[in-house]
């Protein structure tokens, strides 16, 4: 299973962007999607979530700044940010939790990351 993530950049406070996460290989299904960001010097966290459903989660910080949302057809995740601040400056990780087929005969569940993209929010 390959995660690649896209869109970051280099945006004006107050900008907007928008994060793409595209999953591929041998996947049966996927679970639930996040997106997750490091910051230098401090621990990945948390920044939204999907179910298979369509249920979301976000950090109190990016609530009713950032929007996720998924297209199951094309295995993609995405990230509206909006009223982008300095402090959202990190490096952005796409998580996919999905079902997929190993190759030897088994369906197996697991996590899977992408290298990361890069969003700076400065003037």
């Amino acid at each position: 299973v390959q995660v690649v993530e896209s869109g970051g950049d280099l945006v004006q406070p107050g900008g907007s962007l928008r994060l793409s996460c595209a999953a591929s290989g041998s996947i049966f299904s996927i679970n639930a999607m996040g997106w997750y960001r490091q910051a230098p010097g401090k621990q990945r966290e948390l920044v939204a979530a999907i179910t298979s459903g369509g249920r979301t989660n976000y950090a109190d910080s990016v609530k009713g700044r950032f929007t996720i949302f998924r297209d199951n057809a094309k295995n993609t995740l995405y990230l509206q940010m909006n009223s982008l601040k300095p402090e959202d400056t990190a490096v952005y990780y796409c998580n996919v939790n999905c079902r997929y087929y190993d190759g030897r005969g088994h369906y197996m569940t697991g996590d899977f990351w992408g290298q990361g993209t890069q969003v700076t929010v400065s003037s």
